[in-house]
């Protein structure tokens, strides 16, 4: 009988563990959406509105103008100290050419040692896995559609699982835990692990904007008020996991949860992005969110806005940032507020803002000042 591992944030599983799961709790793992385009057509998919089906890429939420854009993807995986990246669609392999392209953009900027997995469906381009192997990829998560979970010799995509297994790298499964599925599950992890694929990763089921409706139409409600995982997901993994735990195999099972992922792998990549880009007047929160005061004039432009607070307050360079491209004036927090009454009287809106250390930097919160 396997020991059951508890993880963080109701994570489990049994050993081995893939590397890249180690690394994505650090947050060390820079996420690659290569294209939004894809052959599985899954009802469940959460891509968003914005990335499914289009032709985008993405290194974590920093759009990249097109494929030939790769400063933005090493100074991402520079701003987060990354170890590794997991590429991601849609499908990386309906761009197969520009997949090896960044596995060797990547592999050359970090060494040997900068880990590498990827994604797929598995459905189409499957002949050109040896190449993306030579590139050095390091581990491929294979996506077989649900109603072969059962049944996989019969899958489509056996030849590439097998194919893949006779390469250098780790071969894995993945895919969403759909309740009241785990008798087909308990028969892929068994499958799998007669073929040799080292460990399957068992994601909670999620609702996003673009799955919402037909989960709903399915018959799927949310667990709880707070969370966007589906109901009975959860304890469909862990009775899963206890079953297959006392089958002595050799394979590793992963249960991720929907708060693993918001709550320690998104929370500590963007911690890590904050310390690179935060500037010395914003303030880093312990969720890794970064806090700072920002100034709006209607009736004035940026740069006659900049020499006032200049003049008036004799305030440093360094304390000051134009920001054009959200037509502001940000600084220290502390000092906004000791002149936050003097500029109201001109009609210059002052607030203390918190948004994310992400490439769009989404914004959380605004309070208006003077208090």
């Amino acid at each position: 009988m396997k020991k059951i591992s508890t993880w963080l944030n109701e994570s489990i599983y049994t050993t081995p563990l893939s590397p890249a799961c180690k690394m994505c709790e650090k947050g060390s793992k820079m996420v690659i959406l290569i294209t939004g385009l894809c052959s599985a057509k899954c009802f469940y998919c959460p891509l968003s509105t914005r990335k499914l089906g289009k032709d985008k890429i993405f290194a974590n939420e920093w759009e990249l103008e097109n494929e030939e854009d790769t400063e933005k993807l090493i100074q991402e995986a520079e701003f987060i100290k990354a170890t590794g990246a997991g590429i991601t669609g849609g499908d990386p392999l309906i761009v197969c050419k520009r997949t090896k392209n960044y596995i060797l953009i990547l592999k050359n900027a970090f060494g040997s040692s900068f880990h590498i997995h990827m994604y797929t469906s598995g459905l189409k381009n499957s002949e050109y896995v040896n190449n993306l192997v030579s590139a050095g990829l390091d581990e491929i998560r294979f996506h077989p559609a649900p109603k072969y979970w059962s049944d996989m010799p019969n899958s489509p995509i056996l030849h590439s699982i097998k194919n893949a297994i006779n390469t250098k790298i780790d071969v894995a499964i993945e895919i969403p835990v759909i309740p009241n599925m785990d008798k087909k599950i308990i028969l892929l992890i068994n499958w799998a692990n007669e073929i040799g694929i080292k460990w399957i990763n068992l994601n909670e089921l999620e609702y996003s904007e673009t799955n919402a409706k037909i989960l709903n139409d399915k018959g799927f409600d949310v667990k709880d008020d707070i969370s966007a995982a589906v109901k009975g997901s959860q304890e469909s993994a862990y009775n899963i996991i206890n079953k297959v735990s006392k089958l002595d195999l050799e394979i590793g099972v992963h249960y991720c949860s929907s708060s693993f992922k918001d709550a320690t792998q998104l929370r500590n990549r963007i911690k890590r992005r904050a310390g690179s880009v935060a500037k010395d007047f914003e303030v880093i929160t312990n969720e890794g969110t970064i806090l700072k005061g920002v100034i709006y004039a209607k009736n004035m432009s940026l740069n006659n806005l900049y020499d006032l607070l200049k003049e008036e307050f004799d305030i440093d360079d360094n304390k000051l940032f134009v920001n054009k491209e959200k037509k502001r004036i940000e600084l220290n927090i502390l000092f906004l507020q000791k002149i936050a009454t003097n500029l109201k009287k001109k009609d210059i809106k002052c607030f203390i803002v918190e948004e994310y250390p992400t490439a769009d930097s989404l914004e959380v919160e605004r309070i208006p000042l003077p208090v």
